[in-house]
């Protein structure tokens, strides 16, 4: 009996940590017991998912079509606004995650400091996306593998059930499964960047004796070449391109409810987010512009997927044998992170909007082993998606799966700056100052509003070039929705909740949160809660205040030194 009130008593914990939108009778399915996620993220965990999260191949092939429609200084420029937004967005999501290490993470916190129906939209549209992205990802490792004439006239088959086997395996393990193996594959990325940076620069100084073309330098920047092709047209179509190249930069946030010490982790991996952007995107990018030109037959050609990579290319244009096929591998285990990481961004996402009432009951459910068994069969079952490919119009089913994510990213992104901005009204309203947050946003809740105005822009831009894309056919509707079909998603996802709340759920119909209710102290961390917490007395806070500032000057020449090198490294 004992036994039972315990499982009882750490079920109910959960529901409410952080948690005010569960529906009475749904408290009773949560809190079997079993519903508890570990926390088994370590430090070099969460290193290196803020890092592989973000390489793969939006990096080292979508960046050719990127180079094809935009030119190298279009795609420069792009990948640098949309980088600046990103570490902003990433910056705001710190603050609140390391305050708030609640499951599901920025979706809760949008439905908690917006509005719960943009929440539900951009949880379920963030889902979506990352359900859709596995079984593409498989089909690209499909592709991928084609690079190597070996595997010519093999069913694709043969290669799409052994990856899926690999991928249940890892859920097996859980989340340490899903950290371990992305630590072992960010690695080889991190290698593979690092070692092409340096490639990259001897191909452009002319060091390698098998490219006739010498000292290559910015010559591809000038006429009879272009640094921006197709103009400000080509330049808006670069925005999402590099918008979904990011885009799992944010899982360091989804991750804190399974982070050790997420006080710790998470303002250390947001931090480095900034050096990682610049280093493995745009120096990257930069030295490829310089030495692939825009107008590349290889970048659109026929062939494997990773044949138009623009990674591939350049090696290729180098005259270097051998080295295309060992990139051609790095690209298949960039593909494969991806791939694991969507497993980890869907099948978190969902079991909390679950436990929140915002999808079935059933895919609530947490084994003993802190595995969210329900979802994870779901986002494998979608898995299976792949073997569309096998059919002769797979091809054109996977392009309309994928438009429902396109711009999903975008939305969440500006959601994640614009609850951060409530989140700062609220905390003043309540009579706080920033000086009682344990991690503050860099740039502050002034950054947020330059992240939320990045994206609309960027929305803006992604509109216009789906209207008259690149090359046309012009105001198509069949072209307009595959490139913009996320953005009237996400409105039928809110209306669909304001309908439903309208009848059921009276708290979430208003069209947003009234600062004076929103609640700030559910789901606080628990160290938080010793200076924030409803009935503290002030000079108790004030103590704890003072402490938290003493430790922070404390910190010596050396530590600021050492804090600025683990952010790099």
């Amino acid at each position: 009996m004992n036994a039972e009130n315990d499982m009882g008593a750490r079920g109910e914990k959960h529901v409410n940590d952080g948690s005010p939108y569960v529906d009475p009778e749904d408290r009773e399915v949560l809190a079997t017991g079993q519903n508890i996620l570990h926390r088994d993220l370590q430090g070099r965990h969460m290193q290196m998912i803020a890092i592989g999260g973000a390489i793969g191949a939006g990096l080292f092939v979508g960046s050719g079509g990127a180079f094809e429609s935009g030119g190298p200084g279009s795609v420069l420029v792009g990948f640098m606004i949309v980088g600046a937004m990103v570490y902003l967005m990433m910056q705001a999501l710190a603050e609140l995650s390391v305050m708030y290490p609640i499951n599901g993470a920025f979706t809760m916190y949008i439905c908690r400091f917006v509005d719960p129906s943009i929440g539900f939209a951009c949880g379920w549209e963030y889902a979506i996306a990352w359900l859709t992205i596995l079984p593409f990802e498989i089909s690209a490792a499909c592709n991928i593998i084609h690079y190597w004439p070996g595997s010519d006239g093999i069913n694709n088959s043969a290669w799409i059930v052994p990856l899926l086997a690999a991928l249940v395996a890892i859920q097996f393990f859980g989340v340490k499964g899903y950290g371990e193996v992305e630590f072992l594959l960010s690695l080889m990325k991190v290698i593979a960047c690092i070692g092409f940076i340096i490639l990259g620069i001897i191909i452009d100084c002319g060091g390698v004796p098998t490219d006739d073309r010498g000292y290559i330098g910015a010559r591809y920047w000038h006429s009879p070449y272009t640094a921006f092709l197709n103009g400000f047209h080509g330049f808006c179509g670069v925005f999402v391109l590099a918008a979904f190249a990011y885009t799992g930069t944010e899982l360091t946030g989804l991750a804190a409810a399974e982070t050790a010490n997420p006080k710790k982790e998470i303002p250390r991996a947001s931090q480095q987010v900034v050096w990682r952007i610049a280093i493995f995107y745009i120096v990257n990018l930069f030295l490829v512009g310089l030495i692939v030109p825009e107008n590349s037959p290889s970048l659109s050609g026929e062939g494997s997927e990773s044949r138009h990579s623009p990674f591939v290319i350049a090696i290729q244009l180098a005259g270097i044998k051998f080295l295309p096929s060992i990139f051609n591998a790095v690209i298949l285990i960039s593909v494969m992170s991806v791939a694991n990481s969507s497993t980890f961004g869907s099948t978190r996402t969902i079991q909390a909007l679950a436990q929140n009432g915002m999808a079935p009951k059933f895919l609530a459910y947490i084994d003993k082993k802190g595995r969210p068994v329900s979802v994870i069969i779901l986002q494998l079952l979608f898995g299976c998606l792949a073997f569309i490919n096998l059919a002769d119009n797979g091809g054109t089913v996977f392009n309309w799966l994928l438009s429902l994510s396109g711009l999903a990213i975008l939305f969440v992104y500006g959601s994640i700056a614009l609850a951060h901005i409530r989140f700062r009204a609220a905390w003043a309203a309540n009579g706080h100052s920033v000086d009682e947050l344990s991690f503050r946003a860099a740039f502050g809740v002034w950054g947020s509003y330059v992240c939320l105005l990045i994206n609309i822009l960027a929305l803006m831009g992604q509109f216009y070039v789906a209207l008259y894309p690149v090359g046309g056919p012009n105001l198509n509707a069949n072209t307009f929705f595959q490139l913009y079909l996320a953005g009237p998603l996400f409105i039928f996802l809110y209306l669909c909740w304001k309908v439903y709340s309208w009848f059921v759920r009276p708290a979430d119909r208003p069209l947003f949160i009234r600062t004076k209710d929103i609640d700030i102290y559910t789901g606080m961390r628990d160290t938080q809660s010793t200076i924030n917490s409803v009935g503290i007395s002030e000079e108790q806070r004030r103590a704890s205040i003072q402490e938290m500032q003493d430790e922070r000057r404390r910190r010596g020449p050396k530590d600021r030194i050492m804090a600025v090198v683990r952010s790099i490294i």
